[in-house]
């Protein structure tokens, strides 16, 4: 304990964007900034108490023996127009004692431009529509789709 009170200031923000309404496949994205999920999670469940109220359960749909999904490589494979190869995207459901959020898990490695449109996919928010970024556009919306239907899957599982 350091006698502080009050919320705490974060070297690094947390990385997180919700939907305004929750409840669909997915309800939003976290970017965290390193391979630890585990060690950023304190942050991430501490930014959600406002949404969700206390976190009483956390679930993901991957071990830790898994390999991160590269999304980077989508974004090369869907230049070459071969298919990338498919894995499950790491998905986050928390749940609160108010509310639940289903969230696609970007990973830490992803370049800046494509996670941060991956971002903004998650949530439906428009892109800018310039021509630059109508490659990381495409990619982010390969990202989504695809999230969407790993998690209507994982619900029927679960």
């Amino acid at each position: 304990m350091n006698g502080l009170t009050g919320a705490r200031r974060l070297a690094r923000p947390v990385r997180l964007v919700l939907a305004h309404t929750l409840g669909s496949d997915i309800d939003g994205a976290w970017w965290p900034h390193t391979g630890s999920v585990a060690g950023e999670l304190p942050e991430l469940v501490e930014t959600l108490h406002k949404t969700l109220g206390e976190v009483v359960d956390l679930r993901v749909n991957w071990a830790s023996t898994e390999a991160t999904l590269d999304f980077n490589s989508i974004l090369s494979h869907s230049r070459s127009k071969t298919p990338a190869p498919r894995r499950p995207h790491r998905l986050m459901l928390v749940v609160g004692r108010t509310a639940s959020a289903k969230l696609l898990v970007v990973p830490h490695m992803t370049t800046p431009a494509l996670g941060a449109m991956v971002m903004r996919c998650a949530v439906g928010r428009p892109n800018s529509g310039s021509a630059r970024d109508s490659q990381w556009c495409e990619a982010a919306d390969t990202v989504i789709r695809a999230a969407r239907a790993d998690s209507s899957a994982w619900a029927i599982r679960a």
